[in-house]
């Protein structure tokens, strides 16, 4: 393993779409969940309703995380769009208003790997940001520890498009609740413009939020250089020079774990790349994303006995503390038990 090591003074466990491995992710539920199991950070992904209140869906479609499909009132708002340059079919956020999704209920988004979480569908509907940051300073203090929230920003140029800008409403949530005005925040997004609008408006009352630049798949465009027929792609942005530029608008990257750690041709958990080490000379943090416990999601090596939908716990383990050794200073996890785990074997 690498001899690589963290600059983050604690290692931190993101409750990825809060505890999304064990309840419908995006509810209050899985952000309960997940805070029980010990996560350090819940992550809402935060996309825009149609009079502008921000939601917790991890897309703005939300067929595959809603009963939508079931409201008849709602069949005509079927529809196609093309977000970020991919076309899609279904419902769309920023088709309804608050009080028309408040009627939806949440649902297993992939129940054919999380079978048991459909025992809970329909029973939660959709948060907005407002009442997680609430819940979550209620849970703060019924645990009696400090709670982080780890809002994504979805979407941002296709929402400004749309004519609802999200990042000064992100802004103003926080300024507006006493909990995120202490509590550590980290803002998150896949774009570039928009972590560099939050760097100019944070200011000095939000000392407390830091901007984590998320990195896609090597070949991939953030969507906001794309749009303006920029070249520059994820893997231009994880070269040395491109973490230099990052450095001055974010404090950490987000990359796919694949990134830290490549597998090989056969699926087995590789070694270990430079980027750790190159973003750490730049002084960012780096968060990886995901690990999760079933065998569908871990390297062939470290895969347990059944299907793609078994759960593999110590190969889960296993996976997170390869990750731990090349140097990571946190890392959203589907299940924040299994994070916890990790970090407390010797």
């Amino acid at each position: 393993m690498s001899e690589t090591r963290s600059i983050a003074p604690t290692i931190l466990v993101i409750g990825h779409r809060g505890a999304s491995a064990l309840r419908p992710e995006h509810t209050l539920a899985s952000y309960a969940k997940a805070i029980a199991d010990g996560a350090d950070f819940v992550e809402p992904d935060l996309v825009m309703t149609r009079d502008g209140v921000l939601i917790a869906r991890h897309e703005n479609e939300i067929f595959g995380t809603t009963d939508v499909a079931q409201h008849p009132e709602f069949a005509a708002r079927q529809t196609s769009k093309t977000i970020d340059g991919h076309v899609a079919k279904g419902w769309f956020s920023e088709d309804f208003t608050l009080a028309e999704l408040k009627t939806l209920r949440a649902r297993e988004r992939l129940p054919e790997l999380r079978p048991r979480n459909t025992e809970f569908d329909g029973a939660f509907d959709v948060p907005t940001f407002d009442e997680i940051i609430d819940f979550v300073a209620a849970e703060a203090r019924r645990h009696g520890r400090m709670i982080g929230i780890y809002p994504e920003i979805k979407h941002s140029t296709y929402f400004r498009g749309l004519g609802l800008p999200m990042e000064d409403k992100v802004l103003a949530a926080i300024r507006g609740h006493d909990y995120t005005r202490s509590a550590p925040l980290f803002l998150q997004s896949f774009e570039i413009g928009n972590l560099k609008h939050l760097r100019a408006h944070l200011g000095k009352d939000l000392g407390n939020v830091r901007l984590i630049q998320l990195l896609g798949e090597a070949h991939e465009q953030p969507w906001d250089a794309a749009a303006t027929a920029r070249s520059l792609t994820y893997a231009d942005m994880m070269r040395p020079t491109g973490l230099r530029e990052i450095a001055r608008y974010a404090d950490a990257i987000g990359p796919n774990k694949l990134a830290v750690i490549p597998r090989l041709g056969d699926g087995r958990l590789g070694t270990p790349t430079a980027l750790v080490a190159d973003a750490h000379k730049q002084r960012l943090l780096v968060h990886p994303y995901t690990f999760r416990p079933e065998n569908f999601f871990l390297p062939t090596d470290l895969q347990g006995d059944g299907g793609p939908a078994q759960r593999n716990d110590t190969g889960a383990v296993a996976e997170i503390r390869a990750y731990l050794a090349a140097g990571i200073d946190g890392f959203f996890s589907d299940d924040s038990a299994i994070g916890r785990r990790a970090l407390a074997q010797p």
